[in-house]
């Protein structure tokens, strides 16, 4: 028992390696862990105290278990099932394949990350950028069913929404955004889902993929995460706000349960006297197609020399960027008081409730009485009068300078002189005409029909 053992160094290492591995991993790990997640619980206790809404448990629970819960919840084993039989593959391959799609979808929220960074980053940009008003809040939106799922319904404008409203909406909630495979870069990837967001596939047609993202959309509505989606599917190429794809809402209608918790849809109108991405939508909307034809070296050139001159404090901003949010639309009330209850119906009520929450700014309105070709500043004003009492009259949320409409077109024309789109004359150059067109359509489309358009004689 007394004896030597010599052994070589690589071999005594390799034995005090696998030791301390087993020692940490029993003893050390399991501490750490611990203390690492009672601060965790403390911070976000915290943090709960000061929302609206608390930080759900959904949210909150460990990503592997959420992808095995997703994995083997029932109705994802049907779907798992129903493929097998159908791509006539083993049910072991095809459980597979819906496992690596609960692990694309799954979220990993982390608070001190939405709360400590994001929250502060959004804020930053957002103020950086914009002056932020907010447009008009319903007052129904204080008295919220607090075991009701809320889900924001928002009009897709700029990729500047996901910053813009995460920063509003920071002291009511946390919220989990449907993003789509444009974020699933390396490393944003993992900023994205640690901040609670899930990818979606916006045009696979693979039913197993659809099923089990149906079955993820409805647990965490089933169990209270608040989340925010664009019915859109995408960012609007045209300016107005576009119909709705039944994706999500399908899911979402679907999963529902009368005696459950009810869901309600918030509808968000959101604007900005400038895109960022105005030329390339309009480009996109005169190619009739959605492949944007984004130059990453010309964006990351524009942002550097955006980032230059706030950090100088020469960046004057972009103009104003505004939200208003509607009043909510229970999905149990719509059942109860609809003749028609489709899912359709329901897409067709929130995009009117969120196309009449759409704030109107000085730009817009501007473009909008630009492309009637004025003669003259005098003429000009004129026709933003007309426009501003016809808006009014239809109940708009007018976000405009407190001076007055003369303000309004002081404000707006000279970003659109600097920028090459209209002349000092007020004539808009030839290639500018999408461009101001897309801007005006968000005043057109509140005023009139696709047959009616507004004119001033």
């Amino acid at each position: 028992m007394n004896g030597t053992v010599e052994l070589p160094i690589w071999a005594l290492t390799l034995i005090l390696g696998f030791a301390g591995v087993t020692f940490a991993s029993h003893f050390l790990f399991p501490s750490v862990r611990w203390f690492f997640r009672k601060r965790l619980q403390r911070a976000v206790e915290r943090v709960n105290k000061r929302l609206d809404r608390p930080i759900e448990f959904f949210k909150l629970a460990r990503r592997q278990d959420m992808i095995v819960r997703l994995s083997y919840d029932s109705k994802v084993l049907e779907a798992v099932s129903d493929h097998a039989a159908e791509a006539g593959v083993p049910g072991e391959v095809a459980f597979e394949e819906a496992r690596s799609y609960a692990r694309e979808i799954v979220p990993g929220f982390s608070a001190t990350l939405y709360f400590g960074v994001a929250i502060r980053v959004t804020r930053w940009l957002s103020r950086g950028l914009y002056r932020v008003r907010i447009g008009k809040v319903d007052a129904s939106l204080g008295q919220i069913d607090p075991n009701a799922t809320v889900i924001f319904v928002m009009n897709h404008r700029s990729n500047m929404d996901y910053v813009l409203v995460t920063w509003l909406v920071s002291n009511r909630a946390a919220i989990s955004y449907a993003v789509g495979e444009w974020a699933r870069i390396w490393p944003l990837s993992r900023l994205i889902r640690a901040m609670g967001a899930y990818f979606i596939r916006r045009g696979s047609r693979n039913t197993l993929y659809r099923r089990v993202l149906a079955r993820y959309v409805q647990m965490a509505t089933a169990d209270g995460t608040t989340q925010a989606i664009f019915p859109e599917g995408g960012l609007s190429l045209d300016g107005r706000v576009g119909p709705a794809k039944m994706g999500l809402l399908s899911y979402i209608a679907a999963g529902y349960e009368p005696n459950g918790r009810d869901v309600l849809f918030v509808p968000v109108g959101l604007a900005y006297d400038r895109v960022l991405e105005d030329r390339i939508l309009a480009d996109a909307a005169m190619a009739g197609t959605r492949q944007f034809r984004a130059k990453p070296l010309a964006m990351i050139t524009f942002s550097a020399k955006i980032l230059w001159r706030i950090l100088r404090r020469r960046f004057k901003g972009f103009g104003t960027a505004a939200a208003s949010f509607g009043p909510p639309v229970s999905l149990r009330a719509f059942y109860a008081s609809s003749e028609d209850t489709t899912t359709e119906a329901l897409a067709a009520r929130l995009m009117a409730e969120i196309t009449r929450a759409v704030p109107v700014l000085s730009v817009p309105l501007v473009a909008a009485a630009l492309v009637q070709k004025p003669q003259s500043r005098a003429d000009l004003t004129t026709i933003v009068t007309t426009l501003s009492a016809a808006l009014i009259a239809r109940g708009a949320t007018m976000k405009l300078p407190p001076l007055g409409l003369q303000a309004s077109i002081d404000e707006a024309l000279p970003p659109l002189i600097r920028r090459g789109l209209i002349g000092e004359d007020l004539v808009i150059a030839p290639d500018a005409e999408p461009v101001i067109a897309y801007y005006a359509a968000s005043v057109q489309q509140f005023l009139t029909t696709e047959s009616d358009k507004l004119t001033v004689s």
